[in-house]
């Protein structure tokens, strides 16, 4: 992630024009934030491959005393296993320095007191599920659906009054069983809450092509429910309310976002209104 490659914007709206980040304004830059934000995907790696550069400008802003924080959509993990691929790459991370959007799916049902008698249902990976369990929650569906097969017998008849959330994100293992145990928890279910991860189309998910996202599935649901979720991954403001809740560092001008897709900046934007594309 050289000068060369990158663009900041220094205005507080996407629309506006952005300035190339070279030698003579590196500087100013590193004065005026406290606090960096980095994408994942696309930014620090493509799927399990490190981008030239990031270690070494990670290890440069940490020398400067920044703050540093790493934000993804990719649900697929928790932060202990984010930490873990962090590690596996060269590169110490905190799961406290971490913020993924199934970390951020737990953390809305906490912040909006959701009954801990309830439960969730998941069409997602294995992250969600332990950060659900970390948040003291009980989930069902994730992966362990993948191979289930709907009823499709005249008199079969759907009733589990107890799941009182729904979320939904990446997941490689989609099948008609769990659209349609979701779907019956979202209609029939009142009150239900439908939780998205993210929207994104696509990902990186290998180092030389980005294949379909979170945002597939989640279509999916928003056809068979009629309903529009709640997204508590970027580019909702969700994210950025609760990292400023839990930092020392609560001057958000001083904050910046590492980003590959200037379409995340809507929403964040209006709450931290800076952005480097990479």
């Amino acid at each position: 992630m050289t000068a060369g490659e990158s663009t900041m914007a220094t205005s507080t709206s996407c629309g506006e024009a952005a300035e190339l980040l070279s030698p003579h304004n590196v500087r100013g830059l590193l004065d005026s934030v406290d606090a960096f934000l980095f994408d994942c995907d696309g930014v620090i790696w493509k799927g399990d491959t490190l981008i030239d550069g990031v270690s070494q400008t990670l290890d440069l802003l940490r020398s400067k005393g920044k703050k540093l924080v790493f934000v993804t959509n990719n649900s697929t993990k928790s932060r202990r296993q984010y930490s873990k691929k962090f590690h596996s790459l060269g590169i110490s991370v905190s799961e406290d320095e971490i913020f993924s959007s199934s970390f951020a799916a737990a953390m809305y049902l906490k912040v909006s007191n959701f009954p801990q008698d309830k439960k969730v249902y998941v069409i997602g990976g294995e992250g969600i599920l332990e950060e659900l369990q970390l948040a003291g929650y009980t989930s069902l569906g994730g992966p362990e659906d993948g191979k289930k097969l709907v009823d499709l017998q005249a008199n079969s008849l759907f009733d589990d009054k107890i799941v009182g959330a729904v979320v939904v994100g990446l997941d490689p293992y989609i099948n008609y069983y769990k659209l349609q145990y979701g779907t019956l928890c979202i209609r029939e279910n009142p009150q239900c809450l439908f939780i998205a991860t993210n929207r994104d189309a696509v990902g990186h998910m290998t180092s030389s092509q980005e294949w379909p996202g979170a945002g597939c599935m989640v279509a999916a649901v928003c056809g068979s429910t009629e309903r529009q979720p709640i997204v508590v991954g970027k580019p909702s403001t969700f994210m950025m309310d609760f990292l400023l809740q839990k930092s020392t560092c609560r001057c958000i001008c001083r904050w910046l976002m590492s980003t590959r897709n200037i379409s995340q900046c809507r929403g964040i934007g209006i709450t931290i209104g800076r952005f480097i594309w990479v």
